[in-house]
């Protein structure tokens, strides 16, 4: 039911984090991999490479930065050249610039919404005109409890992330009908080297607010990616599934 043998699948941002882990665990599934990476983080993309390769999966990386939908169009017409398909594609590709609302410089608000919505939009964009083609496919984004229910000193990462699960729902709603499947997943507080640099009393003091205690681990996410990449999600679309471990409930 989780054979994702013959698919191919596009994870951006997949060099590093959450996104490494998902490239693993897809081919580990048995789907061909197309890592993209942001231009200067090429040696991670290829060790990703060969991580995937070694399940025996073809994979290949792709630099290129998603806010900008000539690199996003240059990417989806090299997969179609390598492999004449996408079956899967997980927007994964994202960044941070934190500060107070009033503090906030307008670049980083601007930086922020260009990476991670801009840039989900112009996949999801490009993605589903080859799947409406197709008859098929799976789009899953990452969004955040962020953008479910805000954070203080995010007001950039949360807008992104709340577009994030409108355009999910109004793409499924949009293309349903032609066997694409459109949902976001959204993570809570995980085990990542960003929060591996928070101190350790923040750290502890974030845990107590979780139910089950504890950060969760990208190999969570990942799994919860791969169900909704497989068959076993045929009838789930235009849904935001929360995976913080009871943090926003």
């Amino acid at each position: 039911m989780f054979d994702l043998k013959g698919k191919v699948a596009i994870v951006t941002g997949g060099s590093q984090g959450i996104g490494k882990v998902t490239c693993l665990k897809l081919a580990e599934l048995g789907a061909d991999m197309v890592i993209n990476y942001y231009p200067g983080c090429q040696d991670d993309a290829e060790q990703v490479k060969k991580e995937c390769e070694a399940f025996g999966v073809k994979a290949m990386t792709i630099a290129g930065d998603v806010s900008k939908m000539e690199d996003c169009e240059a990417m989806f017409h090299a997969v179609q050249e390598s492999f004449g398909k996408v079956d899967i594609l997980v927007n994964n590709a994202g960044i941070t610039r934190d500060a107070l609302m009033v503090r906030m410089k307008e670049s980083d608000f601007d930086a922020v919404i260009n990476v991670n919505l801009k840039g989900t939009w112009n996949c999801m964009k490009l993605a589903a005109k080859i799947m409406m083609k197709q008859r098929s496919g799976k789009i899953i984004s990452l969004s955040s409890v962020a953008g479910v229910a805000g954070n203080a000193g995010q007001s950039n990462y949360s807008a992104s992330k709340a577009g994030i699960i409108g355009m999910t729902k109004t793409l499924a709603k949009e293309i349903g009908s032609r066997g694409v499947n459109v949902n976001a997943v959204a993570p809570g507080m995980i085990e990542t080297d960003m929060t591996a640099n928070l101190p350790q009393d923040i750290k502890d003091s974030v845990a107590k607010q979780i139910p089950m205690a504890r950060y969760g681990k990208p190999e969570e996410i990942a799994n919860v990616i791969a169900f909704l990449a497989s068959d076993a999600a045929s009838y789930v679309t235009g849904q935001v599934i929360n995976i913080d471990g009871g943090l926003i409930g």
